[in-house]
């Protein structure tokens, strides 16, 4: 289980749908669908642990937030203007962001108003100096690039850096779960082509 790998975890808007914080009707088709599915799988004990989660929150001096700082629930950091703007309202230096499911790397100096990098291919490395950096590692389930492999950041903290990764996943046998439980076919699809 989740709670059991990680020290820190945030709600992304679907959780948020689940849970019925969000109206599942702000969803599209699919999601829909398999919101609604998973609502119907929760424990009371992992509903519980769902609710305690919130979109936005802090670890080792970084801004984590399931959107962004501005929206911590819904926008979408695509581009080096957006990450600016983001970065413009968040506290932290280096902020992490999910919700797009693209790994991105953009970094804003203290003289420039707009972002520069973009999509982070594997193997890119992101010196966290003095420079502000906003980072998405991507996803590990639908990373919406046209890479299938599960996406992730590698940070260290001691070298200050943030390295992007990328592994092979079964994802064969996670379509065929998909498929079992009756879920919509495009889910289990999209896997196979990163979208």
């Amino acid at each position: 289980m989740v709670r059991e790998r990680t020290a820190v975890c945030l709600a992304g808007n679907h959780d948020l749908g689940v849970l019925g914080t969000l109206d599942l009707e702000l969803f599209a088709g699919d999601a829909y669908d398999a919101a609604l599915w998973t609502r119907g799988q929760l424990t009371d004990e992992s509903r519980d642990y769902l609710a305690a989660l919130r979109p936005a929150g802090v670890a080792c001096g970084f801004g984590l937030y399931h959107g962004s700082p501005r929206d911590p629930v819904w926008e979408y950091v695509l581009d080096g203007w957006t990450a600016a703007a983001a970065l413009g309202t968040a506290n932290e230096r280096h902020i992490l962001v999910g919700h797009s499911h693209v790994a991105l790397q953009v970094g804003v100096s203290e003289e420039t108003l707009s972002g520069t990098g973009g999509p982070a291919s594997p193997g890119t490395e992101v010196r966290l100096d003095a420079n502000r950096a906003l980072l998405n590692p991507g996803s590990v389930g639908q990373p919406r690039d046209g890479d299938p492999r599960a996406a992730w950041l590698a940070i260290d903290l001691d070298a200050g850096r943030a390295l992007f990764r990328r592994e092979d996943y079964p994802i064969a046998e996670t379509q065929a779960e998909i498929r079992d439980a009756g879920l919509p076919e495009t889910l289990a699809a999209r896997l196979e082509f990163g979208l």
